[in-house]
């Protein structure tokens, strides 16, 4: 697509560098709060080495940080695009790279901001985009636009190594960087956006006219625009749907629940629905000949393919929630003029009051006109859900009666329409929707008070109602009267007994929630002893690898035959693993076998020396006692002793005659201190697949073996992305396996401390341990594929708004 006029791309680069500006006047506030908290937790209590890393940090940060901020805010300056690049260098090349462990950990860590950035100004960011991209005539930013915030989170976390500063400072103040940044850049986003809406650049944003159809609409040739009305300097050029869509406007995604454009053309919602209006399906004036039709036809197949694989299907569901937040923002924007979303509200004095007699009703035990009284060993059903709903449209007209505020009134509607969508869930048993009723209220005070609730996907009311949907939806079992149901009602009544906590409240209740399933998924029937065992196997595994590891960096530069370095590595290793974790790594049996390895490795080497010679003599008794006490442990049978024994015996009497370099008694006194605290030496870094025996598994377990299913490594690599997905599945969700050509329906109930292995319990009782990688495989084949791919509040927030485009009135009314 041309350029347009240079003063437009003018206006384009002018608008990036006042972004800049902004964002750049963050830095030295931002520094500064870094500065606090590192200080501060140097005043904390705890080991000597972890005050000592908390002290060596703020020290760090310290002298590099005037280096980081002026490296950062020169960074983003660079960045700045005269013009933006060609839509073609939008699009990766396919070459191959190799790529650094330094370069990917950065990239991860930038990752993790820029979707935290994504979140909180999607809607700023998408209006700013558009109309840039109009300004310069492109279908997509450039790659390195610092617009984009991945590309902004990496230029500061390349200058934070490059300060220098450690990665593990970084992640000590991960939360703080992310939250400031939050809260600062959607204002640079703002006034990127109010700078070309002065300069009279899309004044209105309708986005009916940008949806990308697939080959299979209507209209054979791209969507024409209308002609500019007056007091628009530009619509955004055809095709770019799938950059609003990616961002979280409007957008059609791979046929399925797109987004249209129907009512004012905001990113509105349905099940595979495109937008009427402007520029929608009917053939275009002028018509266009065959061959580019099918050009037109290959982009878009191909657009739409890119953007299937291009990333996880987790990350293409929080895109689609984005848009629909985004719809949200848009809507209580255009139709509430005193909505703020940028600042926490009080209730108006009527509708105040009106709340709290909602509450007084509620701690006298006669909630909702007495439809979810509570007695025990009542069993809610369809029924009673049913009078709940219809008390709380009664309750949401006398409250919307009582409110002062457009924004209240809007407020008041939005909140009723989402629980009206959860209440109709058939899928949630009627014994927990009745428990789900009595949130309404709560929530309607925290999203009137903190309009944030309509603008983040994760304000711990929805993450509280997600997760105790994901757990329940679908569950094909009664649950009246479980754990689960029990545990569901003490958190709405604890809700309810502290109204004006807000957050507050829902964030206590939700980490309480995130601890009750840890352990009721994992402790019912067999799960609870396939877990503990599975615990238990993962650390000894990993102990094991990681005194491989040590031992291999203190033996690197020794002249240790390969012979006793084999036995050492992949025997021995295992040995000092079980032996710490049976009596602990510092008990007298461990140490002795710690010492032992020392001993080896001495007694093995040259030997010029006659007293030397004595010695190992003098020892090899008891150094043999040792070696076959440790094999006992791991299982071996005495012939499999005898021939390591031989092999180690062997070794030693070479050593006699060997004219190597002797290793120095000074060596071997400092491998044995070093051995016997060798846990101070290990790293919590991930040591990669772990291995795991089926046989020992089910043998140690002491259950039927057609009650657990081993899905051990092995099968098809799986992308860093899909590896990632694998590791923010949440507990409680539920999932279809198709494993052997035998289809279960699953729930996630347990996941190791090292995130090494994962269990999955069917309904029928069968259990399923599955290996990190295997299970990221599994997930891009598809044969792990969740029952929901889209939170309980966004499904929620999406048929309200479908509501709301079909009958607007009823927002205010």
């Amino acid at each position: 697509m041309a350029a347009n006029t240079k003063r437009d791309l003018l206006l384009a680069r002018q608008a990036r560098e006042r972004f800049v500006s902004h964002a750049a006047r963050i830095l030295p506030e931002l520094a500064g709060a870094i500065r606090q908290k590192l200080s501060a937790l140097t005043e904390e209590s705890g080991s000597a080495r972890d005050m000592q890393d908390r002290r060596d940090a703020w020290l760090s940060f310290q002298g590099s940080e005037a280096a980081w901020v002026s490296a950062t805010i020169a960074a983003w300056k660079n960045a700045l695009l005269p013009a933006a690049a060609p839509a073609g260098m939008a699009v990766d090349t396919g070459k191959f790279e190799l790529m650094g462990n330094e370069v990917m950990e950065n990239r991860i860590l930038a990752s993790r901001l820029a979707l935290r950035l994504l979140d909180s100004a999607s809607w700023e960011l998408n209006d700013l985009r558009l109309r840039v991209q109009s300004l310069e005539g492109v279908s997509e930013l450039a790659k390195e636009d610092i617009l984009r915030p991945e590309v902004l989170s990496q230029k500061m976390v390349e200058q934070w190594t490059l300060a220098p500063l450690s990665r593990e400072v970084w992640l000590t103040v991960q939360d703080l960087i992310q939250q400031q940044l939050t809260a600062h850049l959607l204002e640079a986003y703002r006034a990127a956006n109010e700078f070309l809406i002065k300069e009279n650049v899309m004044v209105d944003i309708d986005l009916r006219a940008l949806v990308k159809r697939t080959p299979s609409a209507n209209s054979p040739s791209p969507v024409r625009a209308k002609p500019k009305p007056e007091g628009r300097r530009a619509t955004a050029p055809a095709g770019q749907a799938s950059v609003a869509g990616s961002s979280g406007g409007a957008g059609v995604e791979g046929g399925s629940s797109g987004v249209g454009a129907a009512g004012g053309g905001r990113s509105g919602s349905g099940s595979g629905r495109g937008g009427s209006g402007d520029g929608g399906s009917g053939s275009s004036s002028g018509g266009t000949g065959t061959s580019a039709n099918s050009a037109a036809a290959r982009e878009a197949i191909h657009d739409e393919t890119r953007m299937q694989t291009g990333t996880s299907p987790l990350a293409r569901a929080r895109m689609r929630a984005q848009g629909v937040m985004g719809h949200l923002k848009r809507l209580l924007s255009d139709h509430a003029v005193d909505f703020d979303h940028t600042h926490t509200n009080q209730p108006s004095p009527q509708l105040a009051q009106a709340l709290s007699r909602v509450q007084t009703r509620a701690a006298t035990g006669n909630a909702y006109e007495g439809t979810l009284v509570d007695a025990p060993g009542q069993i809610y059903g369809a029924v009673d859900v049913e009078q709940a709903a219809g008390a709380l449209r009664q309750r949401t007209s006398d409250l919307k009666q009582a409110a002062s505020t457009s924004s209240e009134k809007a407020t008041i509607e939005i909140v009723a329409l989402m629980f009206q969508s959860i209440l109709a869930e058939d899928r949630i048993p009627p014994a927990v929707r009745v428990w789900f009723a009595r949130l309404q209220m709560p929530v309607l005070r925290v999203a009137i008070s903190e309009p944030e609730f309509f603008g983040s996907l994760q304000h711990p009311a929805r993450r509280l109602i997600d997760r105790m949907g994901s757990c329940v939806l679908g569950f094909d079992a009664t649950i009246s009267g479980g754990a689960l149901e029990i545990e569901i009602k003490r958190i709405v009544q604890v809700i309810e007994q502290y109204p004006e906590t807000g957050r507050r409240v829902f964030q206590l209740v939700y980490d309480e929630f995130q601890k009750f399933l840890s352990k009721f998924l994992s402790g019912q029937g067999s799960a609870a002893r396939v877990v503990s065992v599975a615990q238990q196997m993962e650390q000894k595994e990993t102990m094991a690898i990681q005194y491989t590891i040590e031992m291999r960096n203190m033996l690197n530069d020794m002249p240790v035959r390969e012979e006793i370095r084999e036995f050492l590595f992949k025997i021995w290793a295992e040995v000092l693993a079980i032996a710490a974790m049976k009596n602990g790594p510092q008990h007298e049996d461990t140490i002795k076998l710690k010492q032992a390895a020392a001993d080896l490795v001495w007694a093995a080497s040259a030997k010029p020396n006659r007293n030397d010679r004595a010695r190992v003599i003098a020892d090899l008794p008891k150094l043999l006692h040792l070696l076959r006490l440790g094999m006992s442990m791991l299982g071996m049978t005495a012939p499999v002793q005898d021939q390591h024994l031989k092999i180690i015996s062997d070794t030693l009497a070479d050593a006699f005659m060997s004219k190597t370099d002797a290793i120095s008694l000074e060596r071997i006194e400092e491998m044995s201190k070093r051995l016997a605290n060798l846990e101070d030496y290990l790293s919590d870094e991930d040591v990669g697949d772990l291995p795991l025996d089926t046989e020992n598994l089910v043998m140690m377990i002491g259950i039927d073996a057609s009650e657990i299913e081993v899905i051990t490594d092995g099968g098809s690599q799986p992308s860093e992305a899909m590896r990632s997905w694998a590791q923010e599945l949440q507990l409680g969700a539920w999932f279809t396996l198709d494993h052997n050509g035998q289809v279960s329906h699953v729930q996630f109930a347990w996941r190791s401390d090292r995130k090494q292995l994962n269990l999955f319990a069917s309904t029928d009782g069968r259990n399923f341990l599955i290996q990190a990688r295997r299970l990221a495989a599994y997930l891009q084949a598809g044969l792990l594929v969740p029952t929901e791919d889209e939170a309980l509040t966004v499904r929620a927030t999406r048929d309200a708004l479908a509501k709301l485009d079909a009958n607007p009135e009823r927002l205010l009314g």
